[in-house]
C-alpha cells in the first residue's frame, strides 16, 4: 500500500562526500561538449568508472568485506546527484552499482557475493539488465525466455530487447522462465547471471534517432550456464525483480537526465541579461518542480535507509520525474525560439536537439508510464 512520504535530510557525513565527487565529475567532463554531457546515463567510460572505484565511490552501500564502503543509501544519493548534475559518463558502472550489486548481495549465495561484488566496487565487473522482451515490453510477467535444468546446470533460450549497454558489458542478470508459461504470470520466474561472452549469446545494437546505439537486442541460443548462475531461489524472480526495480526507480537518476541543459540555459539568460517576469516565472517553475522531485527522491532514499522497499513511492517519483525530464528541454527550446535575436550557443542547441530526440525513451526505461501508474493505483487502493 502507498504510505505518506516523510521529508528526509542527507546526514552530514554523507553530504561531506560532495566536494570529492564534484571534483572527479568536473575533471571527467572538462572540455566535453554539452550534448555529450547530456548523454550522461549513456556515456560509456570504463576508465572513469574504475577511477570512481579507486576513490571508494562505487558499492557505497555494500559491506566492507565485499569491497564496499559500508555506508547507507544517502551516500549513494550524493554521488549520483553530483555525477548526473555534471553530466559525467556513468554508463559503464551504472547498472552494476545501482541494482545488480544490491540484488546479488540480498539474494545471492556467499560464493556469488565473493565473486562479483568486489569487482563491481572496483568498476571492473559491468552488468546490464535482461528484463524487457519482444511482445512483453514492461509487462515483465509476460517474458518467454526460458532456462531449463540440465545435468551441468542451465540451458537458456530466448531474446531480450532494449538492453542498455549489452554490447559493452560483461554480464546480464536475466529474468527468465524456469517453469510454467506466460499464462502463469508471476509464477515460475527466476533470475540468472549470464556471462555475455558465452557461446550462443549474440548481441545486435539498435541505432536510435540520434545516431547512438545504446540499446540492443540480445539472443540466447542454447546457452549453457553453470548451476550457480541462479540468483536466489528458483521461481522467486518476480519478488526479487520487484525489489530490484525499487532501487532503479527511486533515486535522483529519474530527475537529472536533462539537468545540464537547464544549467546552460540559465547561464545563457545571465549572459544576455534577460530577467523579465515571464522568464523568471518559467525558471522558477522548473526549479520548483526540480526541488519537489528531489525532496520526494530523498524521502524514498530515507525509506531505503530504514530497510524498507518503497515500490509504490518509487514508481510515483519515477513517473513524475521522467515527465519533468521530458518537458524540460521542450520548455527551454520554446523559450529560445521565442527569442531568436539572442543567438544561443550552438552547444545548447546541439544538446536540445539530442534531448528532444531521446526524451521519449525516458518514460520507457525502468517501466513504462502505464505500468507505473498501474502500480501506483494498486498501492492507493484504486484498482
Amino acid at each position: 500500500m502507498f504510505d505518506t512520504l516523510s521529508l528526509a535530510t542527507i546526514p552530514p557525513e554523507d553530504e561531506a562526500l560532495r566536494p570529492k565527487v564534484r571534483t572527479l565529475a568536473m575533471e571527467a567532463v572538462a572540455g566535453m561538449p554539452l550534448d555529450r554531457r547530456a548523454r550522461s546515463w549513456m556515456g560509456f567510460d570504463p576508465a572513469f568508472s574504475r577511477k570512481l572505484g579507486e576513490a571508494g565511490l562505487l558499492g557505497l552501500t555494500l559491506p566492507t568485506e565485499y569491497g564496499g564502503a559500508g555506508r547507507g543509501p544517502f551516500a549513494r544519493f550524493v554521488v549520483v546527484e553530483e555525477l548526473l548534475a555534471a553530466g559525467a559518463p556513468v554508463g559503464a558502472h551504472w547498472i552494476a552499482d545501482r541494482q545488480s550489486a544490491p540484488l546479488i548481495y540480498n539474494y545471492g549465495t556467499e560464493a556469488q557475493r565473493r565473486e562479483y561484488l568486489p569487482r563491481i566496487c572496483r568498476g571492473e565487473a559491468l552488468f546490464c539488465i535482461g528484463m524487457s522482451e519482444p511482445g512483453a515490453g514492461s509487462d515483465l510477467a509476460a517474458v518467454r525466455s526460458r532456462a531449463e535444468r540440465t545435468g551441468e546446470g542451465w540451458r537458456l533460450n530466448g531474446q531480450k530487447l532494449w538492453t542498455t549497454g549489452a554490447q559493452h558489458v560483461d554480464y546480464m542478470i536475466a529474468l527468465v522462465r524456469t517453469s510454467g508459461g506466460p499464462e502463469g504470470r508471476h509464477a515460475g520466474l527466476s533470475q540468472l547471471i549470464v556471462p555475455l561472452d558465452r557461446p550462443g549469446v549474440s548481441i545486435r545494437p539498435i541505432e536510435d534517432l540520434a545516431g547512438d546505439s545504446h540499446f540492443n537486442e540480445v539472443f540466447f541460443d542454447d546457452v549453457d550456464l553453470p548451476p550457480d548462475a541462479l540468483i536466489g531461489e528458483e521461481g522467486q524472480g518476480w519478488a526479487q525483480v520487484t525489489a530490484e526495480l525499487a532501487f532503479e526507480r527511486s533515486g535522483p537518476e529519474r530527475i537529472y537526465s536533462s539537468h545540464v541543459v537547464l544549467d546552460a540555459w540559465i547561464e545563457h539568460l545571465r549572459k544576455v541579461g534577460r530577467a523579465d517576469d515571464r522568464t523568471a516565472a518559467i525558471v522558477g517553475g522548473l526549479i520548483a518542480r526540480l526541488a519537489t522531485l528531489r525532496a520526494m527522491s530523498l524521502a524514498c532514499t530515507g525509506r531505503l535507509a530504514a530497510g524498507e522497499s518503497p515500490v509504490v513511492e518509487a514508481s510515483l517519483v519515477k513517473d513524475l520525474g521522467t515527465s519533468f525530464e521530458q518537458e524540460l528541454p521542450l520548455a527551454i527550446a520554446d523559450d529560445l525560439a521565442a527569442h531568436p535575436q539572442e543567438n544561443p550557443d550552438p552547444e545548447i542547441v546541439a544538446a536540445l536537439r539530442y534531448l528532444t530526440l531521446v526524451a521519449p525513451s525516458f518514460s520507457l526505461r525502468g517501466g513504462t508510464r502505464e505500468i507505473l501508474r498501474g502500480i501506483i493505483a494498486r498501492g492507493m487502493g484504486l484498482r
